[in-house]
């Protein structure tokens, strides 16, 4: 049964919306020096346990938002929840809309590719999102209700993984 709905979640996921995806090179990010403060206070939210831990970049065409979030999370991947094991980056996943390519450009996908990197970072994960998959194997379907596509695939298992986390302190300060 595992097999099985992980095999069906990785047909689904869309692969080239993942932040170091081949078919986005060349990878946008900031130069060394540059965007300091907007970085600092991006890392100074996502280093708040108690805080809300997503950040909608938003602003018009050309102005680096693909920069900051491909340079975010680069810096998360390289982070360990904790010194002692090595195990589990604090980046959960990442989805860069795109016009040029059609899978990343609407958000049918959006929530079953974030599951995938999900479970993939963090392999405690992969039962809670198999299990979602299991229990409704429609909500791999992109027509599906995104609400209901984002609590079974990705708010209930990262919600898992918080608790079992929340003894864990993160190791690393992002910036």
């Amino acid at each position: 049964m595992t097999e099985g709905t992980w095999e069906k979640l990785s047909q689904v996921a869309v692969l080239g919306a993942k932040y170091d995806s081949p078919e986005r090179q060349p990878h946008p990010k900031c130069l060394k020096g540059t965007r300091v403060d907007l970085l600092k206070f991006i890392c100074g939210l996502l280093d708040k346990r108690d805080k809300s831990q997503i950040i909608w970049l938003h602003g018009t065409a050309g102005v680096g938002k693909s920069a900051v979030a491909f340079t975010v999370a680069e810096r998360m991947k390289g982070l360990k929840m904790t010194e002692e094991t090595k195990i589990e980056t604090r980046l959960a996943g990442t989805f860069f809309f795109s016009r040029k390519h059609t899978k990343c450009s609407t958000t049918g996908h959006l929530f079953a590719t974030l599951a995938y990197q999900l479970a993939s970072n963090f392999p405690s994960v992969k039962n809670d999102v198999n299990k979602a998959i299991h229990e409704t194997p429609a909500v791999l379907d992109s027509s599906e209700s995104l609400r209901d596509q984002m609590m079974a695939l990705f708010r209930r298992p990262l919600w898992h993984l918080q608790l079992r986390l929340r003894e864990c302190p993160p190791s690393g300060v992002c910036c």
